[in-house]
């Protein structure tokens, strides 16, 4: 029986592995050895609610997702996502053959060239992107295969990489049109699970206050921004923390029926699978268990 289920496991598609819908979290991974009790019994749980994938936000390596594996049986763990500056492509593979070896099928490399302003390293992202799949490519059967690797992608250029050298695209903090255009150009095989921002509250000044508080950081990086610029906004949409317009199209807020109308605008526009962050003024790093818990009876 075990073995069925690995063998089932294992020969998922991308699209199979990570189902309809996950949940993006910075919380869920850690260096501290005594969190991992607690990671465990919460990957755990967030399987049971039904959610088929977690992407472990921040720039996390493949290491940060044995502990999740280890506790559940089908779950896929992804990075959300792997800077290609921080983790060497061989060390990569190394790791990411390890964990195959003892869990076939059930973690997906997510890789991305963060910002200038976060990586001192930071150059030439395009082509750095290229080199590192390259080097990926260059190990052969020790390397990572295309099929189990998906790329962060705004641009056009970054999302015909991600359709041609990899699984598909896992986009961070993207709009239903910008979906829509990834869709276009990734086709109807590739992979297409864009990250989205969810306020469980139903007041309008509160909703998005907590969702200004989570955005700062972004309207401070171009690469966001000017994938916003191409979408419509203008520089005045990034003043004071965020025009509403801007709230409202980035994150779902509101009652049940209001989140779930923007989730179904991801999916109507092309979206294969939807990974949930939870915004809470917990912080990013917080285990919002009765939010995950809630989001997933909305789900249902």
């Amino acid at each position: 029986m075990v073995d069925d289920i690995t063998s089932g496991v294992r020969d998922r598609s991308p699209k199979e592995a990570v189902g309809r819908y996950g949940i993006w979290s910075v919380g869920l991974r850690s260096e501290d050895p005594s969190q991992r009790g607690e990671l465990a019994e919460t990957a755990a749980e967030l399987e049971q609610l039904g959610f088929g994938a977690v992407w472990l936000g921040g720039s996390t390596g493949v290491q940060h997702a044995v502990p999740l594996i280890e506790a559940t049986s089908r779950l896929t763990v992804a990075t959300g996502i792997q800077s290609i500056w921080q983790y060497e492509a061989t060390d990569t593979a190394a790791r990411f053959a390890e964990l195959d070896a003892a869990h076939p099928g059930r973690f997906l490399l997510g890789l991305g060239v963060s910002h200038a302003k976060l990586a001192d390293q930071y150059r030439r992202p395009y082509s750095s992107m290229v080199d590192y799949l390259d080097a990926l490519d260059a190990l052969g059967t020790a390397g990572v295969p295309a099929g189990r690797r998906v790329l962060a992608a705004l641009g056009p250029k970054m999302l015909k990489l991600s359709r041609d050298r990899a699984a598909g695209s896992h986009p961070y903090l993207v709009t239903p049109e910008h979906t829509a255009e990834a869709r276009e150009i990734l086709g109807e095989g590739a992979l297409l699970a864009p990250e989205l921002k969810v306020v469980l509250e139903t007041d309008p000044d509160r909703a998005r206050s907590l969702a200004r508080d989570s955005l700062a950081l972004y309207l401070s990086l171009p690469n966001y921004t000017n994938s916003f610029l191409r979408f419509g906004f203008t520089e005045d949409d990034f003043a004071d923390g965020g025009s509403d317009r801007l709230i409202d199209t980035l994150y779902a807020w509101g009652d049940d029926d209001q989140i779930r109308a923007r989730i179904d605008a991801f999916y109507s526009a092309g979206a294969d699978h939807v990974a949930f962050q939870v915004v809470t003024d917990q912080g990013s790093s917080a285990l919002t268990r009765p939010e995950w818990r809630r989001l997933a009876g909305l789900l249902a």
